[in-house]
């Protein structure tokens, strides 16, 4: 398979762009990956990129989007940091992928059993960790419904947690982002959250 070109990105918007990614894992959890030659993909990208998305996931060794969503070199940004949270420096990023490379679709892919999650519902405090854990926290208390044992070891608070840490990341994009707002409205981008169960494999979208 091709790394996209520009044209190939150019024909592809928002709703294509996440059945890429459907299909993508699909592929994966059924172990049928597409064969790519990455060496000729090297040469195919060497004077530009045109990624179809960009993905902001957990840095969880068992995360890595390119592996789960079965993509190349070239086809999507790839934003790796615990607990998939956002600051201004990953917006930049995003409004970079979007406004002037022109990537389609934001992913925010949260995972099950994620340690930066259990770490955050522990309220866990160690040297810089802590300021990351702090802005998993708007999370941890906005999960309402459990009343008893919201600790780690409540695998149920846990992942709870998660999907709201990323419902709330979503919300936090368009909030803070003028150009990615906009982009959003006028339908040039879509911005999709997930789950990704290490289980599985298997990637459920909120859309």
């Amino acid at each position: 398979m091709k790394a996209h070109s520009a044209e190939s990105q150019s024909t592809v918007n928002p709703d294509k762009a996440l059945q890429f990614l459907k299909e993508g894992n699909a592929r994966f959890i059924n172990n049928l990956k597409v064969n790519r030659d990455l060496l000729e993909q090297v040469n195919d990208t060497r004077d530009g990129q045109w990624p179809f998305a960009i993905i902001l996931s957990c840095i969880d060794s068992r995360t890595s989007a390119e592996l789960i969503f079965d993509q190349g070199l070239g086809d999507v940004f790839s934003v790796r940091i615990a607990g998939n949270i956002l600051n201004e420096d990953i917006l930049g990023s995003m409004e970079f992928a979007t406004k002037v490379v022109g990537s389609k679709i934001i992913v925010v892919l949260g995972h099950s059993k994620c340690g930066a999650v259990r770490g955050a519902c522990d309220h866990i405090e160690m040297g810089n960790l802590t300021t990351l854990l702090n802005k998993i926290q708007p999370a941890v208390y906005e999960e309402k419904s459990t009343l008893d044992n919201r600790t780690s070891k409540n695998a149920e608070f846990v992942e709870k947690v998660a999907s709201l840490n990323v419902k709330l990341t979503m919300e936090r994009i368009k909030r803070e982002s003028v150009i990615i707002r906009e982009l959003e409205e006028a339908g040039t981008i879509k911005i999709v959250g997930g789950m990704y169960d290490v289980d599985s494999g298997k990637v459920d979208f909120y859309e």
